[in-house]
């Protein structure tokens, strides 16, 4: 199986399976002397571990994360980084294969095996293999190191929608994303998601989620005009995530309603002599190239595919089923992609950092001097 690189200057390989011995990925690109321990990771890889409260699987992963190469703790007992390959490992603790085992010859309807089996002729079924959200974690800890690749970012995330239900946006407190299990910015929201999951819980079905992520301190310049737009290496970053069916950059495809003296991001000289957007409908992006605005992505999570209802399906031999999932899996797959949406923003980020650094060196000085 190939193509399990992501980036291009900063960039990680993952490897693993859901029900294999461990996961991980080797970090290449990261630049050397950046304070890197295994802490750092683990804060990130801790909001996405599984089984925190009923509204995820209860699957119990550690998460415990390895820096195995790729560091060196100085004379002054600082571990940095040395510029050489970073690799992280995982390891798979509660492995339950045989939840698997009575429909290991089914397709699961909205679930990878069957083109799995189209394109290779063979399929992990125990818990999906490659195709399973375990790969995630991998994603969350290569994020950790990517943050630290660009100076004063920030990378955070929301989850803003569940089912039909979206959140009151004047409610909106970053504070509150980390005081309930939904990362909801909406204390009340959040109150009202705990009974409306579980009732889709106890149901057997699950429920679809819209997340947001906004990361500040993007530096302007980063991107470029035609096959390296940086809203669509976003974009493809986040589609990779499994489960997401859909993303927008700024107010998307709001703006397909606009007129052209809503959507435009009108602008007047700051204090400090340089421009002030008075709004930001692009989502901080301009000709595939970043403002210095904050970047707001948003990305569609589908339902989780293996439920306890009942559904149609085929076997790998051609006959008519039924299948029913049993086994530990998230009624909303979305909250748990709210820190994997941050990863792999920061991760595009460090990456088109890279690249402008090496292409154009220091920052252009602006404003430019005018003809005489």
């Amino acid at each position: 199986m190939s193509f399990n690189t992501f980036g291009h200057m900063f960039r990680f390989t993952s490897f693993g399976e859901s029900h294999g011995a461990a996961i991980g990925c080797v970090v290449d690109g990261c630049p050397p002397r950046i304070p890197l321990t295994e802490a750092d990771i683990q804060v990130h890889l801790d909001k996405r571990r599984p089984g925190q409260s009923r509204f995820t699987t209860q699957r119990q992963e550690p998460d415990a994360v390895k820096i195995l190469s790729g560091v060196f703790t100085t004379e002054a007992g600082v571990q940095v980084t040395t510029g050489t390959p970073v690799m992280l490992l995982i390891e798979n603790v509660d492995q339950r294969s045989k939840d698997y085992s009575d429909i290991k010859d089914k397709y699961r309807p909205g679930h990878a095996g069957y083109v799995y089996d189209v394109k290779y002729g063979i399929t992990d079924y125990r818990g999906g293999g490659r195709a399973s959200a375990r790969e995630t974690a991998v994603r969350v800890a290569a994020g950790a190191v990517a943050r630290k690749v660009v100076p004063n970012l920030s990378v955070r995330a929301a989850l803003v929608q569940m089912g039909p239900h979206k959140i009151d946006r004047a409610r909106w407190d970053w504070n509150e994303v980390d005081n309930n299990p939904f990362f909801c910015p909406d204390p009340v929201m959040a109150k009202f998601y705990e009974q409306y999951l579980d009732g889709i819980r106890k149901s057997g079905s699950s429920v679809g989620a819209v997340i947001e992520v906004v990361a500040e301190g993007v530096p302007p310049g980063l991107g470029a005009p035609v096959y390296a737009k940086l809203d669509a290496d976003l974009a493809a970053a986040l589609m990779s995530i499994n489960a997401v069916k859909g993303v927008e950059i700024g107010d998307g495809f709001e703006t397909a309603a606009m007129v052209g003296e809503d959507n435009a991001d009108e602008m007047r000289m700051g204090n400090e002599n340089k421009p002030v957007f008075l709004s930001n409908h692009a989502g901080g992006i301009l000709g595939g190239i970043s403002t210095g605005q904050a970047i707001i992505a948003r990305f569609a999570v589908k339902p989780t595919s293996s439920i306890l209802t009942p559904k149609k399906t085929v076997d790998r031999y051609g006959n008519d089923t039924d299948i029913m999932t049993k086994g530990r899996h998230d009624p909303c797959v979305g909250i748990r992609a709210v820190p994997i949406g941050e990863a792999m923003v920061a991760a595009v980020l460090a990456d088109h950092y890279l690249m402008h650094r090496g292409q154009v060196g220091e920052s252009v000085a602006w404003p430019f001097t005018k003809p005489a």
